[in-house]
């Protein structure tokens, strides 16, 4: 695979170079701010269609048109990532974020309740969607290029940041269901703040390679095309992708439906709906504590194993549960298993993506992984409600079959040995 980088134009996000300073500085700090601004997004707004609507159908359809968009942005937001650099990528995301959700709040408070709050929140959480994925895709990239620099300590580095997406996921559907009692426009200043404050940090993260436009005289090819190369030539990243895109339907299925389960099932407000996933992200921050030394020990195999059965096991009993209190602490046994499955996939690819593809061959991996998303949302929309709870049974099945066989054929594999630290790949 012919890969080339830039040796005669200045390295990605030039106005970014500052001079050295701490990760928490130039990596940690940038990510938190936005990943609030992605919990936000991503919890929040289901949760207004529903509160405005009252209708199960609405609020998987609303499901579905806020992913679609985010899933199609992948391709172009990878390419952009390895041609333009991290840094302005992640800059200009979050502060068009953060005009346009101001814009919509002030829209919001002009409309008032009806028919217009439901289409601007619906075209608002599409454009944002779309928006917060390039600069996701950017902060990944950053991530992934600083844990490879720091060679055995990698896992450690993306468990910090796995437990900053905790945290922001802990605080921001709680801050959200919140913010939404008191009225929309509210949570839509809140979520501008914090994607201003994103795009201000964004302009301290460090440079990143750059992909070259042309190689040998042609063009180079797209940034997709790009990704499907690099990921068929790494089949022990492949096989997880496909593993963990499984178990991701599953994950779907449960964000769209939480909302369903806990306001019509239970009986509840939209702040119990965010109490259940603030509890759920902390206890992947417990896991994500956790696996930074058992990652020591067991290996990325052997923690993968693990929390592959914890998910597989907590998706299938969620079905059955009898009450609010059963249904929070499965849901949150569900989310540490996939927060530690998370945590491999991250230390793998960190490792075995060449650093002049990263971005989109990384692009890729995350929309197979995202595809189930809007899939969730018409399963959702078309399903009659009494029949939800049969629909996640069959996803927890398909679950349980997929990540076994995937870590069944990793068991000797190099990318997943018994250290924390996969074999790298280079191109």
């Amino acid at each position: 695979m012919a890969i080339s980088l830039h040796s005669d134009r200045p390295p990605a996000g030039r106005h970014a170079a500052v001079p050295p300073g701490t990760l928490f500085r130039r990596i940690y700090a940038p990510r938190a701010f936005d990943a609030l601004a992605f919990s936000m997004t991503t919890y929040a707004m289901p949760l207004l269609v529903l509160a405005t609507t009252g209708s199960a159908r609405l609020t998987g359809l609303a499901f579905a048109l806020e992913w679609i968009p985010r899933v199609a942005a992948f391709g172009v937001a990878g390419d952009l990532v390895d041609r333009r650099g991290a840094a302005i990528v992640f800059f200009l995301a979050s502060l068009g974020r953060g005009v346009l959700v101001g814009a919509a709040g002030v829209a919001l408070v002009l409309l008032g309740p009806g028919t217009g709050e439901t289409v601007t929140v619906l075209v608002v959480a599409a454009a944002t969607g779309t928006l917060t994925q390039f600069s996701f895709v950017a902060n990944e990239a950053l991530g992934g290029i600083v844990s490879r620099r720091q060679d055995t300590k990698a896992h450690r580095v993306q468990s910090v940041l796995i437990a900053i997406d905790q945290t922001a996921t802990l605080v921001g559907p709680a801050l959200g269901g919140l913010l939404l009692l008191i009225g929309p426009s509210r949570m839509l200043a809140a979520l501008s703040v914090l994607s201003l404050l994103a795009a201000v940090l964004a302009l301290q993260t460090p440079p990143t390679p750059l992909r070259s436009t042309r190689c040998g005289g042609k063009r180079a090819e797209t940034g997709m095309a790009t990704g499907w190369r690099t990921l068929l030539s790494l089949p022990a990243l492949g096989r997880l992708v496909a593993g963990l895109a499984v178990s991701n339907l599953a994950l779907a299925l449960l964000q769209s439906t939480s909302p369903i389960v806990v306001v019509e099932r239970f009986g509840l407000s939209t702040a119990a709906v965010g109490t259940l996933w603030s509890v759920a992200a902390a206890s992947t921050l417990l896991t994500v504590a956790a696996c930074r030394f058992a990652l020591d020990r067991l290996g990325l195999w052997g923690v993968g194993v693990v929390c592959s059965c914890v998910a597989s096991a907590a998706c299938l009993a969620l079905t059955q549960a009898p009450s609010y209190f059963s249904y929070v602490v499965l849901m949150a046994l569900f989310m540490a298993g996939d927060g530690g499955l998370t945590i491999v996939l991250r230390t793998v690819r960190s490792h075995v993506i060449p650093p002049a593809v990263f971005g989109a061959t990384m692009s890729l991996t995350i929309l197979i992984l995202l595809l189930p998303f809007p899939v969730a949302g018409i399963v959702v929309a078309l399903t009659p409600p009494s029949y939800l709870a049969h629909a996640v049974a069959v996803c927890g099945v398909l679950q349980a079959l997929a990540l076994g066989l995937a870590f069944l054929s990793l068991r000797n594999d190099p990318a997943l040995g018994v250290s924390g630290k996969p074999k790298a790949i280079e191109a």
